[in-house]
């Protein structure tokens, strides 16, 4: 009689141990989708950014040279430094 319900027992465990194993087949599976969809998300972020990237870059390339270094000076003159006054 002992010996029958030991085998009950471990026989429930089993069963309760392959419901919980399936539930953390199902977990994972949808892990691994979040996984998979925030990767792509991610590239397509690092995609855009470098796209905006290259956009800024080209329109730095474009500004004149010559007004930015007279951007420079005009803020060092209006500090009251560089400007030789004593």
């Amino acid at each position: 009689m002992q010996q029958a319900n030991t085998t009950d027992q471990i026989a429930e465990r089993v069963e309760r141990l392959l419901v919980r194993y399936e539930e953390l087949q199902r977990t994972n599976t949808l892990l691994a989708r979040q996984v998979d969809t925030l990767s792509q998300e991610r590239d397509s972020l690092k995609s855009r950014l470098s796209a905006a990237r290259a956009r800024i870059d080209a329109l730095l390339d474009r500004l004149p040279q010559t007004s930015t270094a007279h951007a420079d000076a005009t803020a060092v003159n209006s500090t009251g430094s560089h400007t030789g006054e004593l």
